[in-house]
């Protein structure tokens, strides 16, 4: 089998050391020297050739472009272009595989030429940074058994079918998988029956094996699925300014199977955006519009919790600022894909595909493939700025709140008038008014009409937790009497109803003159 050829391209001044070391490392080591073959353009004869000749043609016979990048922009030909620049581009072209590492986590003493490279190349590719050369080792490492795995040339199991040793059965909510089953059945004719057993269910999503419960097993029916894997949380905060800022005015840690966390962090993110509602022209039934459209931010969310690399020790992060929101994801595009690719049409390549199908199977995923399509056109039809996505240290995508739009996206003006009831929002999408509601139990109350149950209630909000709802929108409206039982002897009742007080019938009166 002939090697795999693997460029560096770097300063060579600058990394001369790394780049030694890194083409040793692979050479030496059992697997990778089997598998690869490193390219340093020091190590060659000299040639009649010119060097930039001589550099682009290896690039060209390559398969693999490893990227270095520093302090120093190096030598720049009549173009103004250094000879890494030129290589790199060469590999884009010739479509190789292209992994960047960036050393040092500030950019403070970088060349100007060189901070817009590496943003140039963040654009296309993932990047990862090192301090030292055992960690540059360690992600190359990681890179290339990945690439390896992807293209065949060695089996393993991924994190999302890899068999954990140490979960049972008993590990497995047979609630959570009655629901799914239920869920499913419902969204995409899931042919197993809800009287069948956990294992049953379980072995036809191919999430057990020989009786051993695979990572994704947990993660999507676990009791506690953070007991096995403690980094698999999301982690939500609200700012009031433009930038991360303390102290955080709400900051909350969320838990549970992939579908609560994703749950728990939507209804987060719409607890701390500004919403309106419809007329009752056409139906008794309450239409609200959030100012992100729900749907957009749910994908960017159950997103992130699909695919994000779980064997990574981050956890996803979702910051709420006044101009946007940012759903970081500790993980990255597949190989098949570049950031250019994401705005059209494009296949689907999930890093946890067991996981990725219990979440379309209940339709918190419609499609493989279009979750991002799907975000950019509902914003478009919002008439929202387009999101963005950006790939540092890990995928991030990010939705513009109407207020990007007068103030400029990249505003750093920091604004930290806290949201109240009486707060408005002047921007107009399609004739919809919105209004900063931050009394969770107050929207509760602007919506009320007539009698509701609560599942009316939280399709009005479109929130799908239950616990959540129940606990921060009711529990409080209840205990500040703004609303009151229709059957408050049968408090557990399934037609149990809500209506407003007297006291909430004043607060409504007083939200709609500001609406």
């Amino acid at each position: 089998m002939k090697p795999l050829k693997i460029f560096i391209s770097s300063v060579q001044k600058e990394f001369a050391t790394e780049r030694k070391a890194l083409a040793q490392y692979i050479h030496n080591d059992a697997m990778l020297g089997d598998f690869f073959e490193v390219f340093l353009f020091e190590e060659m004869a000299a040639t009649s050739n010119s060097a930039s000749q001589v550099y682009l043609a290896e690039v060209a016979a390559a398969h693999i472009y490893v990227g270095l990048l520093g302090n120093d922009y190096g030598f720049e030909d009549s173009l103004g272009i250094s000879p890494t620049e030129h290589e790199y581009d060469e590999a884009k072209k010739q479509l190789l595989q292209k992994w960047v590492y960036i050393k040092g986590q500030t950019d403070e003493t970088r060349h100007p030429k060189e901070l817009r490279f590496i943003r140039k190349v963040g654009d296309d590719v993932s990047r990862k940074r090192f301090d030292t050369i055992e960690e540059l080792k360690k992600e190359v490492y990681n890179s290339c058994v990945r690439y390896l795995k992807q293209t065949g040339k060695i089996t393993s199991h991924e994190f999302d079918e890899s068999i954990n040793n140490e979960a049972t059965l008993d590990d497995i909510d047979p609630m959570l998988i009655q629901q799914f089953v239920r869920a499913a059945r419902l969204k995409r004719n899931f042919p197993v029956q809800e009287t069948a057993t956990v294992e049953q269910v379980l072995i036809h999503l191919n999430l057990i094996r020989n009786h051993q419960l695979t990572n994704s097993a947990i993660l999507a029916f676990g009791k506690n699925p953070q007991r096995y894997f403690t980094t698999a949380t999301v982690k939500c905060a609200h700012f009031h300014g433009v930038e991360i800022e303390k102290p955080i005015p709400d900051y909350k840690e969320f838990s549970g199977t992939a579908f609560e966390m994703a749950e728990r962090a939507v209804d987060f993110v719409l607890s701390k955006i500004s919403l309106s509602t419809g007329t009752r022209e056409s139906s008794n039934q309450v239409s609200t519009t959030y100012e992100i459209p729900r749907r957009a931010i749910a994908e960017a969310i159950i997103n992130a919790v699909a695919h994000r690399e779980y064997y990574s020790k981050a956890s996803i992060q979702v910051s709420v600022f006044k101009n946007r929101i940012e759903i970081f994801n500790p993980g990255s595009l597949p190989d098949e894909l570049e950031l250019s690719d994401l705005p059209n049409a494009h296949g689907s390549y999930p890093h946890n595909p067991l996981l990725a199908n219990c979440m379309f199977l209940t339709g918190n995923i419609e499609r493989y493939g279009t979750g991002i399509l799907e975000m950019i056109k509902l914003t478009k039809e919002a008439d929202l700025i387009p999101p963005e996505f950006v790939i540092n240290e890990g995928f991030k995508v990010i939705l513009w709140r109407p207020s990007a739009s007068n103030k400029g996206k990249h505003s750093t003006i920091h604004d930290t008038i806290h949201d109240t009831i009486h707060d408005t929002i002047h921007d107009t999408i399609h004739d919809a008014k919105f209004i900063a509601i931050e009394n969770l139990s107050h929207r509760v109350v602007w919506l009320l009409n007539d009698e509701m149950s609560r599942d009316e209630i939280m399709v009005a909000l479109e929130l799908k937790n239950r616990d959540n709802f129940q606990k921060t929108y009711i529990k409080l409206a209840l205990e500040t009497g703004l609303i009151e039982l229709t059957m408050p002897e049968k408090k557990t009742s399934k037609n149990q109803k809500y209506r407003l007080t007297k006291k909430g019938k004043s607060l409504q009166k007083k939200l709609k003159g500001n609406d």
